[in-house]
């Protein structure tokens, strides 16, 4: 996909029928290579103001492949040193996937993220159910565990409509158009599509967050 439409299109990319290394260069081999394995941003985006290394993991819970990515991710980002930041933003560049977006900041807010996130991914990709219609959201919520009259005030609060146009604007700068991806340090991406598994984009984050640190 051309990433010049990013702003009209949104794919969730995923791993089915790739080999488990990049047909056009395999992790063993070497270093991964730029082009393949990831992008080089040609405008860096700024560096994060803690003086860390900024993980972004772009998502969308409504995708099948952010949902298969999820526990892989997870485990990464739990053992990564102080020197990295891990963040995940959900992508919004549809009526729906904004919707999602804010369940996911308005738990954020709330502190409930951490618990029910993983909840929330199983209800629309293992329970099947759709999240189309802001009258669904709150019972939704609800029923997952949040306190409805919190969660309700969360939705349509000024921090977490900020926090969705930061979103948007963090996507933009990396050009997102697919999910999950994973932005670093500002300045590269990559995906278990362009690496070749979910196992083998991690292993190319590393490799970037090593570049980060030589500067």
């Amino acid at each position: 996909m051309n990433r010049r439409d990013f702003s009209q299109v949104l794919t969730c990319i995923g791993t089915a029928g790739l080999p488990m290394a990049f047909s056009g260069h395999s992790l063993a081999q070497g270093a991964p290579v730029e082009g393949e394995q990831f992008i080089k941003l040609s405008q860096p985006l700024p560096k994060a103001a803690n003086g860390k290394i900024d993980v972004v993991e772009f998502f969308w819970y409504g995708c099948p492949h952010c949902y298969a990515f999820e526990p892989y991710f997870d485990a990464w980002a739990k053992r990564q040193p102080a020197d990295v930041q891990v963040r995940r933003v959900p992508i919004a560049l549809t009526a729906t996937q904004e919707m999602h977006a804010r369940i996911f900041y308005s738990l954020e807010a709330m502190g409930q993220l951490e618990a029910l996130h993983r909840k929330v991914f199983a209800t629309l990709q293992v329970e099947r159910k759709r999240l189309d219609k802001e009258s669904d959201v709150v019972p939704f919520a609800t029923a997952l565990g949040a306190d409805s009259a919190k969660f309700a005030e969360m939705f349509k609060s000024f921090s977490v409509q900020t926090k969705l146009q930061q979103g948007k604007q963090l996507s933009a700068g990396y050009r997102i158009d697919g999910v999950p991806t994973i932005g670093v340090a500002g300045r590269w991406y990559t995906s278990g599509q362009s690496a070749g598994g979910h196992t083998q984009a991690l292993q190319v984050t590393d490799y970037l967050i090593q570049q980060a640190r030589r500067g």
